[in-house]
């Protein structure tokens, strides 16, 4: 799409003469233009993997706790978004609060090894596998780019009836007016692979979208390294199965 060619001009000017490892990577200055959104990164591979410090970060910002139950820090694009659609929400009666929003690779690796520890599945895949239903391994999480939030709960059955339901519903009519797709949907659908449906997770895709395509241009399952089982990304093939597991919706969006 047009409004992701100056971005991805400036990083595959930095990648096309060096090889797709991260550790590879040089240092170098990147800059995706725009009128509000200028985001600024010394090495885009490790950016999208999660390997950076958002919150020292000149483009990352803390949310206020008017729309957050704890410290949690977004791109400044995708909160202004997020606030956008959350004030409109309210004037019809719904209020949302962001529960997660930006992981980076340690905050990721926090979750999957307490994960790991706790499963008592038989086999390491079995065990990645368990896990990968509802979490992503590091390098992997759409979580790392600043750009996805997790609202009011983490659970599918919150948003099945009562309050819940009229708060999804409000997210299915309204939110890609504000730029917000949800990327894990009822795998039922559409024969999508990866992560089970999550009601809660909702990707600002004006910027995501573009981090997916660099992704892609740019990391491969055997980048993917630094955690227990993480030698079993080729096997489940995570690129393919998970980081683009995505919803119909996204994927034309993409297009």
């Amino acid at each position: 799409m047009m409004r992701t060619f100056l971005f991805l001009i400036s990083m595959f000017i930095i990648s096309c003469s060096a090889d797709k490892s991260p550790s590879d990577t040089q240092q170098t200055s990147v800059t995706q233009t725009g009128s509000d959104d200028s985001l600024q990164v010394d090495d885009p591979v490790k950016f999208v993997t999660g390997q950076f410090e958002f919150k020292n970060h000149n483009d990352f910002v803390q949310v206020d706790s008017t729309y957050a139950n704890k410290e949690i820090y977004l791109q400044r694009k995708t909160y202004k978004a997020f606030k956008a659609m959350a004030d409109s929400a309210k004037a019809d009666g719904i209020n949302f609060t962001i529960v997660s929003g930006t992981r980076n690779f340690d905050a990721q690796k926090s979750i999957w090894d307490r994960k790991w520890k706790a499963s008592n599945a038989s086999n390491g895949l079995a065990k990645a596998k368990e896990i990968l239903e509802y979490s992503s391994m590091p390098m992997t999480s759409r979580h790392h780019w600043g750009t996805d939030i997790d609202l009011n709960d983490l659970n599918n059955s919150y948003f099945e009836s009562g309050q819940g339901k009229k708060e999804y519903e409000w997210l299915k009519a309204n939110a890609n007016a504000f730029g917000f797709y949800q990327p894990y949907t009822d795998k039922s659908l559409h024969n999508r692979t990866g992560y089970n449906e999550e009601k809660w997770h909702w990707s600002y895709m004006p910027l995501a979208g573009q981090y997916l395509e660099f992704y892609n241009q740019n990391i491969a399952n055997k980048d993917i390294k630094g955690f227990k089982g993480a030698e079993l990304a080729d096997e489940i093939d995570m690129v393919k199965n998970y980081v683009n597991g995505i919803s119909e919706k996204i994927k034309r969006y993409q297009q």
